[in-house]
């Protein structure tokens, strides 16, 4: 059965790449704890408030 999962994650100015490695490390974690043997996509879309990126989702797409 094909999922979807999204994982948000606020973003500050000047800490975005600390931020972006922690969501990598927490889906890598979900893909782990879950089982998921096979990944179908994964998409990246801003969130933006007055022109700024303020967070980042981040979708999941797997077939348990």
């Amino acid at each position: 059965m094909i999922k979807v999962k999204t994982f948000g994650e606020p973003l500050a100015p000047f800490k975005a790449q600390r931020e972006l490695h922690e969501l990598d490390e927490r889906i890598n974690a979900f893909i782990q704890e879950n089982r998921i043997s096979k990944v179908l996509s994964v998409s990246d879309a801003p969130t933006v408030e007055n022109g700024n990126t303020i967070g980042l989702i981040r979708v999941l797409v797997y077939d348990e």
